[in-house]
């Protein structure tokens, strides 16, 4: 199974009769680390194997979305690690732009200041000040959860090497005319005072109010309607199709917008629908994205008419206004002039919110700088499309073409002052000059820096190269570029997915950034809810590995790990996997407290029995399936896997029959103490990248090995037995049906009962004595009388429960049950029978009802099985 195994030591050290994760965990991560089995060697001559950590923010802590990524990527990288492969999985932080700005915003209110008191320099030293003091937790909280970082390449989207990368490619996509500055329509945040992307815009449905409203006067009136009334101050026109009949007589004309001393004109253009309300849509062109392509279609005035912090900053009565506070006060003064055609409130529409503060977004025209997207999103369509990058699940391929194919120009600029300062200077000329890392920026009177800042989005969307040491030509760059693996959620695939795409084949000459995309679901409650901060189901992961180990969080976060889709959690099921970490201990322990062993070479098949030849050909099967399952990021199926081999074919089954050998003792002990040596080593070896802490420290014990870090991943031998394997699943058989009948007739798991078992002749044969220990049955003396017999898998078994149920009390207790359960199928029969309930009735009614019926039935058949098996009076 194993290549070179590790040697046992003489004398095996004897482990605590418990698990204690707390004094096991910390000592062990810390040895790893000073070992530096995770550091990575770009001289290597291994393959190489590159994760990038997707860069948690600056201001973030642990909680159960990182720890879940984190433990599948460390899965990952520990097998590979394990395989041979010179394994970098690179940590690193975000400086997280507007998150990070607003933390450092709101301590400074604490202190009754706010950043312009503090002027740019000296805030933005605050703000390092705060990094340095609470930043990277996170970090920190990762090494609790066991992940295998290469700490010595921790990087951070500002630190020197990595600003030097963004600058490097500004000035490369600015001099190809892929970086321009233009007044466009931008999403903009009045609260954190920025143009925020596309992307950054969280929509929902809001109530609001639809007002319809008469422009003009006498025969030159239009009806439009709006949900955002106060942007009539800005309007500059009104719009008609040009094929509207109702309209032909106005188009060219200027009406007169109310509350103003202004006409505007009457224009047509076919992005009106004129199947859509009136027909007639007004036009402002400096507060909304169609209206603003209408104004450049028909060259009309864009009029901004409020402020950075959404207050109206024209037209005297609703000047200094905020913007909903005019909203009321406009259509008053609309009302009053019998203006307001209609009034339709509550009208839910969808409205977009700033995804970090929940200010509701206001559209509005802005200097801004952009990224021409066309030819990079290309690219980063093709690479997929043409098979340099695989997406998994395949079926996410639709949701990233979707958005990669229709992949609007990126505003890139953001008026913060914690980023990366946008490298161009103005001159007193008007001279515009982009400075590249190397180059010195013009100087003298007049000649200013751009105030704004790049979207943190920028800078991480470098993140596969810029950490590898690019622009420069390093030894990393060339060994561990390009990554192999990207996981991550879903829900960044537009964010930080495309746009890593887009730079990495533009910088790096075509070379794709990562060869796979495995894309991950939520962490939900287990009730399939979405945690928040503000509901009472979130949870801190920190709280669970305090409680139940950190073996128990990552084991359960892999079993719920089906690629794309969300995962369930609760903490019910962070104890069940508790309890496998303490059964893998304990199980363990048994097994070398009977000498299983390590040392020396298996012995030869023919010296073993059916029960060693069986759980070596299920052995050899698991592994080729963990193998498979990995290789197609099947987490959920793999850890299922692992779960059913250790804890019922290794530790319930094999474990179990093997007790009687072991009690024997003899030369036949001897081979199965070597085969569960082999067993427990490969089993701690394949569970080692899901739950590291308990199988360490297992493994080290059992065989004596330096570190299962660095241990040899087991391989599939080829080694099958179908005769073994059908064997002993007629053993099984045998176990489960009888084990069955005992609980049906109300007997405890250890109480004896006397039996005649009938296996001569059989495959069975072999297996008499632990199929007895198995089911606690005694020979059957003198005076055994059999109650019940039972014939399974070939075999007879027959058993005296005289003396060892209350049959009468047994016999009362069914027939009640029974007489319930036949109650319960008269019931639903009458309602499934009864027309008039069918045809009134919803759905999910009628087929609760039937499933019902089915559990009566069901009820009735094993209740009167157990009835006829019960021993006569």
């Amino acid at each position: 199974m194993t290549e070179n195994p590790s040697q046992q030591p003489a004398s095996t050290p004897e482990l605590p009769t418990q698990y204690a994760p707390a004094e096991v965990e910390g000592k062990l991560y810390e040895r790893w680390v000073e070992r530096g089995y995770f550091t990575a060697d770009p001289a290597s001559e291994k393959p190489p194997y590159t994760i990038v950590i997707p860069p948690p923010n600056v201001t973030g802590a642990l909680h159960l979305g990182h720890a879940f990524q984190v433990t599948l990527m460390d899965a990952l990288t520990r097998r590979k690690r394990m395989q041979g492969f010179e394994t970098l999985w690179l940590p690193g932080m975000d400086h997280a732009g507007i998150a990070t700005q607003n933390k450092v915003e709101q301590q400074l209110a604490e202190e009754g200041k706010s950043r312009q008191d503090l002027g740019r320099e000296q805030f933005t030293e605050r703000v390092w000040q705060w990094k340095e003091e609470f930043g990277g937790r996170i970090l920190g909280q990762l090494r609790r959860l066991g992940a295998g970082l290469d700490w010595s390449r921790e990087r951070f989207t500002m630190d020197e090497g990595l600003s030097k990368a963004v600058q490097t490619i500004f000035k490369k996509l600015y001099d190809d005319e892929l970086i321009y500055r233009a007044e466009r329509i931008i999403n903009w945040c009045p609260r954190c005072l920025t143009a925020i992307s596309d992307i950054e815009v969280d929509y929902q449905d809001d109530d609001g109010e639809l007002v319809s409203l008469k422009y003009g006067e006498g025969d030159e009136t239009l009806v439009v309607a709006t949900t955002r009334v106060e942007t009539m101050l800005g309007d500059t026109a009104v719009a008609v199709h040009p094929d509207d009949e109702r309209y032909a007589h106005l188009i060219g004309k200027r009406i007169k917008l109310p509350l103003t001393n202004r006409t505007i004109p009457v224009v047509a253009d076919h992005h009106v629908d004129p199947e859509f309300g009136t027909g007639a849509v007004k036009v402002t062109p400096a507060h909304d994205p169609n209206d603003f392509a209408i104004g450049q279609r028909h060259g009309l005035e864009s009029m901004t008419i409020m402020d950075e912090r959404g207050v109206i900053t024209v037209h005297g009565p609703f000047e200094g206004l905020d913007r909903f506070e005019a909203r009321s006060a406009i259509v008053a003064a609309l009302r009053e002039q019998g203006r307001v055609v209609a009034e339709k409130r509550p009208y839910v529409h969808s409205v977009g919110h700033c995804s970090r503060c929940k200010t509701t977004v206001e559209p509005r025209l802005s200097l801004q700088w952009w990224v021409k997207v066309e030819t990079l999103a290309g690219a980063a369509g093709d690479a997929v499309r043409d098979g340099r990058v695989e997406l998994h699940p395949k079926e996410m391929e639709k949701r990233y073409f979707d958005w990669v194919d229709n992949l609007n120009d990126w505003c890139i600029s953001r008026q913060l002052w914690w980023g990366h300062r946008i490298p161009v200077w103005y001159g007193p000329a008007g001279e515009v000059v982009c400075v590249g890392p190397d180059e010195e920026p013009p100087s003298g009177d007049g000649w200013t820096q751009d105030p704004d800042v790049l979207d943190t989005w920028f800078s991480s969307g470098l993140w596969p190269f810029s950490t590898l040491g690019w622009p420069e030509e390093t030894p990393d760059l060339k060994k561990f570029y390009s990554t192999d693996v990207l996981l991550t959620g879903h829900d960044i695939i537009f964010f930080w997915v495309v746009r890593m795409m887009m730079f990495g084949l533009y910088a790096m000459d075509g070379e794709v950034p990562f060869k796979t995309v495995a894309l991950t679901g939520l962490v939900r409650d287990e009730f399939g809810k979405k945690m928040s901060k503000s509901n009472p189901n979130a949870v801190d992961p920190i709280d669970w590995m305090d409680n139940y180990g950190s073996d128990a969080v990552r084991f359960t976060l892999a079993k719920g790990a089906n690629p794309g889709a969300d995962v369930p959690i609760g903490e019910d099921w962070v104890q069940a996997s508790r309890n496998f970490a303490n059964k893998i201990w304990n199980a363990t322990r048994f097994a070398m407290m009977n000498g299983a062993t390590v040392e020396g070479p298996l012995p030869p098949v023919e010296q073993m029995s059916a029960t060693d030849r069986w759980i070596l050909s299920r052995l050899n099967a698991t592994v080729a399936e963990v193998d498979a399952f990995y290789d197609d990021f099947q987490f959920a199926k793999l850890s299922e896997a692992l779960y059913h081999f250790a804890w019922d074919e290794v530790f319930d089954w094999y474990v179990e029959l093997s007790k009687t050998t072991f009690f024997a003792g003899g030369e036949q002990a001897k081979v199965s103490a070597r085969v569960l040596g082999e067993v427990l080593d490969v089993t701690l070896r394949v569970l080692h990248p899901i739950v590291p802490f308990v199988t360490e420290q297992l493994w080290t014990t059992l065989t004596g090995g330096e570190s299962l870090v660095v241990a040899d991943w087991p391989r599939d031998s080829g080694f099958r037995d179908d005769a073994a394997e059908k064997e002993i699943e007629l053993v099984q058989q045998v176990v489960t049906e009888v084990r069955r009948f005992r609980s049906d007739q109300g007997l405890q798991p250890g109480q004896k009962v006397p039996a005649e078992l009938s296996v001569t002749g059989t495959a069975l044969a072999p297996h008499e004595a632990a199929i007895r220990q198995l089911l606690r049955l005694q020979p059957a003396g003198d005076g055994f009388h059999a109650t019940a017999t039972l014939p399974v898998a070939g075999a007879t078994v027959a058993l005296d429960l005289s003396g060892t149920i209350d049959v009468e009390a047994e016999r009362k207790r069914l027939t009640k049950d029974l007489g319930a359960a036949e109650k319960e199928k008269a019931q639903a029969n009458g309602k499934l029978g009864n027309e008039a309930f069918l045809g009134k009735a919803p759905d999910n009614v009628v087929d609760k009802i039937r499933a019902r019926l089915a559990k009566a039935e069901a009820d009735i058949e094993r209740i009167t099985a157990q009835l006829a098996n019960l021993p006569q009076s």
